[in-house]
């Protein structure tokens, strides 16, 4: 082993490759490594970690990546071939239909035993082709949205600044930077720390950030998450910077060791839940039924072996066998639509909540903003344009550490100030207070050339002005007055209503002696002026929000920045604007209170990130199906709470990771391609469910009537078997269908009632037109005395009848005439249609046990056919009428 690994740490990755990941010795072995490193003092740990301040060697990097592996999780890990066959095979309709298989060989009746192999080798190929393409897609994309981390890491001997690293690529004993809006990619040791607050509620749901340190730990901790210098991959920064060495990767981290358990923290959608009861709806059918056809064809027929195989058939016929290859497709091709827009579909059933979102929330910036925020005043407390106030600006954010945001990266655009201020030469950083949301305010202290310190503190209006008691003026300084205030109010209200974002700067002079400072320091302030910014509305905004509202989605917008601003840029976007709820306001509400004013307002100002989450958990207690779109530090919690978490590619690393959907383009235009993929998809899952459950429960009526009253079986084994096939096979293109412009229009919920009612109405119909063909094969076609030519008559009616069903189903107008199915189900419709026509005159026919049909026969099913469609159509129009479309 090099000897630049220690000893120590690898041995405990060597230990966690042979156990399981949740192994109790493993998460120990991990803890007691994190317990020892907290004792030491930075230095102390560096070398524990054979690592130095200016970061590892490549030739260190690229042994540590061979000896202990890529930093990855198991959520991260790759789509696979066999993986994605293996997942499409496992669930509990294909091992059901691989019993009754197994059964059916075992009994005897291998031809059987084939057909129910080929109907699941048919669900699993169509689904695994469908979410390969799928997966490869998004993929690739994915691959366009690397989260990274700031490394600092040594060229030639000397360290680099930093550079950007993805996470997979991080090694013990890195040096990474953190500042506001990370996500710690590693069990990290922190060895420099200002004002750093972590959240790590993902791995011990303390909603309540914490402050990290760099000095060693004394003393002991309950859990290695109380350590106070110890940082959590999966943790986010909330505030402040640090630097910390990495200790721990991948699967050896905390993070990594619960992977399996947070992936799947996940709370189910009514639409999972709704697939699930409708499956073991079905399963529940099956239970039921298949032992009582058992029995009675048993007692009547004399013949218990053939009832064994033929209540075996019956099983196979009433499980949904398609249902999982159906959602999967109709998601997977729903990603395959959103991927050509790049937008990176992170969890598929993302997309149908899509289709059932009825309200997005969003913030205003880049979504109804251009994202080009451009510095266009600078103005001192009277209103007059002010250099220095420029100056003390591009001083701040030149010398901030934290995330630099666009409002920063606006001011350091004047270039031209650098060579004027001699910023390198005449200004040194002694420390900085970061921003927090609390404060919003972020300040710096510089040594000048003369040895003085200044602190120069740029944020909010209100909250500067709170912490200044002078202002200056022309190099005139006096104390601050109310009628100073109420200027200051004056003057930003002008420039908030013309569009600008405004942005107070201030100043302190501060003793050379002092070394370090915190949020105490921000008292006293100098009052320099303003700095006004503006981010003009996009042009395509209006038309977005105009469409989703046509499409039954509201859009509610949350923001950090004042009333009179968000108002101004609503009415460019012709959002409407009865009233602005404040942050303020929100926090003398009750629950009950908040939630009826979030039904009614439209837009929320001055918020912080706990509120935003809020308006959306009261609006969830109103029914509503809640998306929302962010991109910052600020809408972590928004992201988690929402229904459908949007972020975009350029957002922090913490709000990507909680984001379902990626865009990489930040635009409302998208989401309302996405809000008609999730209603099609859902759509067409529907329309699969409704026609499979209709049937079976015709069914299970029409084998039941025909097992008591018949003097044989109504169908062999065998020709349920292939009946069942062949429908099948007619609705593998259920997914390419088209989707009435009509249900497009509004959100679409899973409605497990109405479903319900829609299968007790259309299912009897089947089977009121089963009887129909019984009658007519036993009295007008004397089948008493031929059961072949009985069970041949009734598998070509029911075929037909079950596959132009859907033609029915899938519309609420005219079917052929009014709405036309897609290309590819009318294809497969023909074909198997064709197939049941011909099949009795072939020598497949005669193999499976069919006789070929008089010619009266066809007659009498084309009259059957006929009415079975117009009775069906009017009963689906009534029924629509009377409780509406699901």
């Amino acid at each position: 082993m090099n000897k630049s690994v220690p000893i120590a740490i690898t041995s405990i990755f060597a230990r966690g490759r042979r156990r399981p990941l949740d192994a109790p010795e493993g998460t120990a072995a991990s803890g007691k490594a994190l317990g020892e490193v907290a004792l030491l003092s930075p230095d102390e740990a560096l070398q524990r970690l054979f690592s130095a301040a200016g970061g590892l060697t490549p030739e260190q990097v690229e042994e540590r990546l061979r000896s202990m592996g890529r930093n990855q999780v198991a959520h991260e890990a790759r789509h696979t071939i066999f993986g994605e066959l293996v997942s499409r095979s496992i669930n509990p309709l294909n091992l059901l239909l691989l019993s009754l298989a197994t059964a059916s060989y075992f009994l005897g009746d291998q031809r059987a035993a084939i057909v129910i192999a080929v109907m699941v080798a048919l669900s699993i190929t169509l689904g695994f082709i469908q979410e390969h393409r799928s997966n490869k897609a998004a993929d690739a994309l994915r691959r366009m949205v690397l989260i990274t981390a700031a490394v600092r890491r040594q060229i030639t001997g000397a360290a680099q600044e930093h550079a950007e690293v993805p996470i997979e690529q991080l090694v013990p004993g890195d040096i990474v930077l953190l500042s506001a809006g990370d996500m710690i990619p590693a069990d990290m040791r922190v060895i420099s720390a200002k004002d750093l607050f972590i959240n790590q509620s993902t791995l011990t749901g303390e909603a309540m950030p914490l402050e990290k340190v760099a000095s060693a730990h004394v003393g002991t901790a309950e859990t290695p998450f109380d350590l106070p210098n110890i940082c959590f991959m999966g943790s986010a920064v909330v505030s402040g910077i640090g630097c910390g060495v990495v200790v721990l990767t991948g699967a050896r981290t905390a993070f990594g060791q619960v992977a399996g358990t947070i992936a799947e923290q996940r709370v189910l959608t009514s639409f999972d839940k709704g697939i699930t009861r409708f499956t073991w709806l079905m399963l529940g059918f099956i239970v039921v039924m298949a032992p009582l056809v058992f029995v009675i064809n048993g007692l009547t027929k004399g013949n218990w072996f053939e009832a064994l195989l033929f209540a075996v058939a019956v099983a196979v016929g009433l499980t949904p066998e398609m249902l999982p290859m159906i959602v999967t497709v109709n998601l997977a091709k729903g990603a395959m639509a959103m991927s050509k827009k790049k937008v990176i579909v992170k969890r598929l059933n993302a997309i149908q909540n899509f289709g059932a979102m009825d309200v997005l929330c969003t913030d205003k910036t880049g979504t109804l903003t251009q994202d080009r925020v451009v510095l266009k005043r600078h103005l001192d407390l009277q209103g007059k344009d002010s250099d220095r106030v420029l100056e003390y600006a591009y001083l701040n954010s030149f010398h901030q550490s934290g995330l630099k945001n666009l409002l920063d990266v606006a001011v350091l655009k004047h270039v031209e100030l650098d060579e004027k201020l001699k910023v390198d030469e005449q200004f040194s950083k002694i420390d900085e207070i970061p921003f927090d949301f609390e404060r919003r305010r972020m300040s710096v202290v510089l040594k000048r050339g003369d040895d003085a310190h200044i602190l120069i503190c740029k944020g909010a209006v209100e909250e500067v002005f709170a912490a200044c008691k002078y202002y200056a003026i022309d190099g005139e300084t006096g104390p601050l007055d109310p009628s100073h205030f109420a200027q200051a109010q004056e003057t930003t209200a002008k420039l908030n209503a013309d569009g600008f974002r405004v942005i107070a700067v201030a100043f302190k002079e501060m003793p050379p002696e002092q070394a370090a400072y915190s949020v105490k320091d921000e008292a006293g302030l100098t009052l320099l002026g303003y700095i006004a910014f503006l981010d003009p509305p996009k042009e395509t905004a209006a038309a977005a929000i105009a469409t989703l509202k046509a499409r039954g989605v509201q859009v509610k917008i949350l923001t950090g920045d004042n009333d009179i601003v968000t108002r101004k840029i609503c009415n460019d976007v012709s959002l409407p604007v009865d009233r602005i709820v404040l942050g303020q306001e929100m926090a003398t509400l009750s629950v009950p209170q908040l939630a009826d004013l979030a039904e009614t307002a439209t837009v929320f100002a001055k918020v912080s990130p706990a509120q935003k989450a809020a308006v959306i958990d009261a609006l969830h207690r109103k029914g509503h199906v809640v998306g929302y779109l962010g991109d910052g530090i600020n809408d972590g919690p928004a992201l988690k709470a929402a229904d459908v978490g949007i972020s975009v590619e350029s957002a922090v690393d913490i709000a990507k990771e909680t984001a379902d959907i990626i865009l990489l383009e930040k635009s409302l235009a998208v989401l309302g391609d996405g809000v008609i993929e999730g209603r099609k998809v859902f759509g067409n899952i529907t329309k699969y469910i409704k026609m499979g459950a209709s049937s079976n429960f015709g069914n299970m009526f029409s084998v039941l009537g025909a097992s008591i009253f018949l003097p044989f079986l109504p169908m062999t084994a065998i020709q349920v078997l292939t009946n069942n096939l062949l429908y099948d096979f007619s609705q593998t293109t259920i997914p390419t269908d088209n989707v009435d412009a009509e249900y497009l229009a509004v959100p679409r919920r899973w409605d497990i009632g109405n479903i319900t009612k829609f299968v007790l109405l259309i299912g009897p119909i089947s089977s009121i037109f089963d009887y129909v063909t019984y009658f007519t094969m036993l009295y007008v076609f004397n089948a008493w005395t031929n059961p072949a030519l009985f069970q041949t008559g009734w598998f070509v009616e029911s075929l037909l009848t079950q596959t132009l069903i859907i033609h029915i189903i899938r519309t609420n107008k005219i079917p052929f005439l009014e709405s036309r199915a897609s290309t590819a189900l009318i294809t497969t419709t023909i074909i198997i249609a064709a197939i049941g026509i011909v099949l009795p005159f072939s020598w497949l026919g005669g193999f499976l046990g069919f006789v070929p049909l008089l010619p009266a026969y066809w007659i009498a099913l084309c009259l059957i056919l006929l009415s079975y469609v117009v009775l069906t159509h009017f009963m689906k129009t009534w029924f629509i009428r009377r409780f509406g479309l699901s």
